[in-house]
């Protein structure tokens, strides 16, 4: 189940969301020093961490579950966000250099379909990172923070999820160790920084970067089938039917 986008967006004003923001950020930007010339997809609420991606990147999307809602960005220019099937993205195949996907994959019950669906968009040698909250981190059980909506994982459990459609993961990583409690106070950055040396896999978020395999994932064959209605051209002998439909297996 998604998080909806008022309550997205109105955690994100607060002070720990706030935090939360410039860690998730920190952390990023660590992973991913530069962007130049790159095109960057944020699926989910990248809201966020969008200001500091647009701009390097040579082009940034911003798409938004349709289950969860879409909001305006950035309010002083051209919209870049929009409404999207995250099983169906309106990208050609091998178009995107960079996926994240935030506030994405916990709320969907099956993350295959969206998995295979980030994996399409992705060209040769293209990096995703997913950031999906950490079953054994405080935010995960915290229902005033959207990490505690949805579906946490374990490190295992996002792992297997992306090695079976085609991932293969480069290295694991962990962000906001501080409570949610604390986060909002002005010594929260310290307590994140000797927290992570002091409780190494109890991360709120687990970050997971990964590149795509060229060979088939052996999940493909469970790929969702879409149903395109064609009209029959008008037969003056009788009555023309309604349509037909015609299966297309992706």
């Amino acid at each position: 189940m998604f998080t909806d986008i008022v309550e997205l967006r109105d955690f994100y004003q607060t002070p720990a969301g706030l935090a939360a923001r410039d860690v998730l950020r920190a952390r990023i930007a660590e992973m991913w020093p530069s962007l130049a010339g790159e095109r960057v997809l944020v699926l989910g609420y990248g809201a966020p961490l969008l200001r500091a991606l647009a701009a390097e990147a040579l082009a940034c999307y911003a798409f938004m579950p349709a289950a969860q809602g879409v909001s305006y960005w950035p309010r002083e220019g051209p919209n870049i966000s929009c409404l999207v099937d995250p099983e169906n993205l309106p990208l050609p195949d091998a178009s995107i250099d960079r996926v994240i996907a935030l506030h994405a994959l916990e709320g969907v019950a099956e993350t295959g379909p969206m998995l295979r669906e980030i994996w399409r968009v992705m060209r040769s040698g293209a990096r995703f990172l997913a950031l999906v909250p950490n079953r054994r981190g405080f935010w995960a059980h915290s229902d005033r923070t959207p990490f505690g909506s949805g579906q946490p994982f374990s490190p295992g459990q996002i792992k297997s999820a992306l090695h079976q459609q085609g991932f293969l993961v480069e290295r694991v990583r962990h962000a906001l160790y501080m409570p949610p409690s604390l986060a909002r106070f002005s010594f929260a950055g310290k307590v994140e920084k000797y927290a992570a040396s002091l409780f190494p896999g109890f991360g709120g978020v687990l970050m997971l970067e990964a590149s795509k395999q060229l060979y088939a994932p052996i999940g493909v064959k469970n790929a969702a089938r879409h149903r395109l209605v064609l009209p029959l051209p008008l037969v003056p002998q009788r009555p023309a039917p309604a349509g037909r439909i015609v299966e297309n297996i992706r």
